[in-house]
């Protein structure tokens, strides 16, 4: 027998209070952090670090299970030649594939990540999302990246999606949740501050920005502003929560970016793979491909890397 969940939603937060959000001042601060100068040094610690936080992920409807095996492969076996690298946090699919990214990452220390509740539309009875929800989970999913439901959101039924997510977070068990906007839909970024207030006092233990299937996806000044709420949830209730930009990320300088701005906004603390990630799945083979250069002088080919 399935047991009801019933969210408790005396935890809603009031939305109307939550700060209107200076999209000028977030446009320009967001400009700047694509202007410091990193050493290289740095930049070579910072694309090991990339790598670490990266969700390599495959989600399309022609995914098979002798993909989603080779993708797992490229996980724990990013390059050969390039000694020392980390592997990278997890490893993104269906569902219906959590089984398979399982048996094939074996004993590595790398998570499965799977999308669940209807992704990426959300457009599904609640009972639906939350029993793929469980299913993911059974199948061995470490971490469900869930889609909100946008529509209801922007009708401003924000119970609704606050007991949805609380809903799904039960359901996720000892399993991770990870919360995604779909911030291409939401607007303004208005919208995406409140969403990300909503999402984190439903239970999320990361926000994440897009599904990629929306344009826009992940962009700087949005992630900033996700940033901002993460860092005041944090002040006013001591709480860490996670963030992953997703969708559009596919160059290592793009990454680097990203990865000052959350030091600069939330500190070293966040800049973990327990607390950032980057879902992609370009984004490895740009960044390998920088490796290469800072350790020869020479850029490999493309040739030279694994198709995702």
């Amino acid at each position: 027998m399935t047991l009801t969940v019933v969210p408790d939603s005396s935890l809603l937060p009031d939305l109307s209070k939550v700060s209107q959000v200076d999209e000028v001042g977030v446009n320009e601060r967001a400009a700047r952090f694509q202007t410091r100068s990193i050493k290289k040094e740095s930049k070579i610690e910072a694309l090991h670090m990339i790598l670490s936080m990266i969700d390599l992920t495959t989600l399309e409807g022609q995914d098979t299970s002798g993909k989603v095996s080779q993708l797992c492969q490229k996980a724990i076996h990013l390059h050969n030649t390039l000694p020392n690298l980390p592997h990278v946090a997890a490893v993104c699919v269906y569902p219906t594939m959590v089984g398979v990214a399982k048996k094939a990452l074996g004993d590595h220390k790398i998570n499965v990540a799977s999308v669940a509740t209807a992704f990426p539309s959300g457009m599904a009875p609640r009972h639906i999302k939350l029993e793929e929800t469980r299913l993911a989970v059974e199948e061995g999913a470490d971490e469900i990246d869930m889609v909100i439901s946008r529509g209801a959101f922007l009708q401003g039924e924000y119970g609704l999606v606050f007991d949805e997510i609380a809903a799904v977070k039960e359901a996720c068990g000892e399993a991770h949740l990870k919360v995604i906007l779909e911030t291409g839909e939401l607007g303004t970024l208005d919208r995406v501050r409140r969403a990300s207030v909503l999402a984190m006092h439903a239970g999320a233990d990361f926000i994440k920005t897009s599904t990629g299937k929306i344009q826009p996806a992940a962009t700087l000044p949005v992630t900033l502003v996700m940033l901002q709420a993460i860092r005041d949830y944090f002040y006013d209730t001591g709480r860490m929560v996670g963030m992953k930009p997703a969708g559009g990320i596919s160059t290592a300088k793009l990454a680097v970016h990203y990865l000052v701005m959350l030091r600069e906004t939330l500190g070293n603390a966040w800049m973990t793979p327990e607390w950032y990630r980057f879902g992609a799945s370009s984004l490895a083979n740009d960044v390998l491909m920088q490796l290469q250069k800072q350790a020869t002088g020479v850029y490999q080919s493309a040739d030279y890397f694994s198709k995702d």
